[in-house]
């Protein structure tokens, strides 16, 4: 395995990982439990936004993961009223479990409130998109083999900076991890070849409940817990 990226938010690596193992890493990655705001009560809005666009925006905020069980919940309170000619209401108004602080919520104009209490609790994107923690894809790696004729196709470089480039007067791969190409794009550009094998790219970005390389390990976990569970069925 080769590491491409490493970083809390996202890592990235190469790996002769199985299509269909990767594939049920990725659906697995729904089976991770996240907490996750599930409903509100919203006692006085004067905003633009009905209440149940209000309730899907909250919904929508990224809160710092608990280990909890499933019949807690953990209250958060917004009492905001508008003051001059507009009143911008940050998701950090909901407290200090919120991750991006300054994520908005509505607009106020002035003299008008807003004020809801609402509860989050833990639960599972195979369940509703708002407990995903991040999003999990992969790809082939491509070959790209380049021949004495390939070498003289600089328009590549232009067109696809970040995949070819030139050393001196002959064309290079410069990073095969960024192409998104086939040999059906080559037909104009002969001596160049786009080949696939075993190798994947695979690749987890985290919206910020937990670290990236968590999701990972967490998706892995229920996904052997399921193939326990089914083990187990078929005994």
């Amino acid at each position: 395995m080769e590491m491409i990226i490493k970083t809390p938010e996202e890592i990235s690596f190469v790996s002769e990982m199985n299509v269909s193992l990767a594939n049920a890493i990725r659906k697995s990655v729904g089976e991770v439990p996240i907490l996750a705001i599930v409903e509100a009560d919203i006692y006085k809005n004067d905003s633009a936004l009905y209440d149940e666009v209000i309730a899907h925006r909250l919904g929508l905020i990224p809160l710092k993961n608990q280990k909890m069980k499933a019949n807690q919940s953990v209250e958060m309170k917004l009492k905001v009223k508008g003051k001059g000619e507009v009143t911008e209401v940050f998701a950090g108004e909901l407290g200090g479990d919120v991750i991006y602080p300054e994520a908005p919520i509505v607009l106020l104009s002035d003299g008008q409130e807003i004020e809801l209490v609402a509860r989050a609790k833990i639960g599972k994107g195979i369940e509703h998109a708002r407990f995903m923690p991040g999003l999990a894809f992969y790809k082939h790696l491509p070959k790209i083999k380049i021949s004495g004729e390939g070498e003289k196709q600089s328009e590549l470089a232009e067109i696809y900076p970040e995949v070819f480039e030139m050393f001196g007067e002959k064309l290079k791969v410069k990073n095969a991890v960024a192409c998104d190409l086939d040999q059906d794009d080559m037909v104009d550009y002969p001596g160049i070849s786009v080949e696939f094998d075993n190798h994947l790219v695979f690749t987890i970005e985290s919206w910020g409940q937990i670290e990236a390389k968590e999701i990972f390990t967490e998706a892995c976990k229920a996904l052997k817990g399921n193939l326990s569970e089914v083990s187990k069925a078929i005994k």
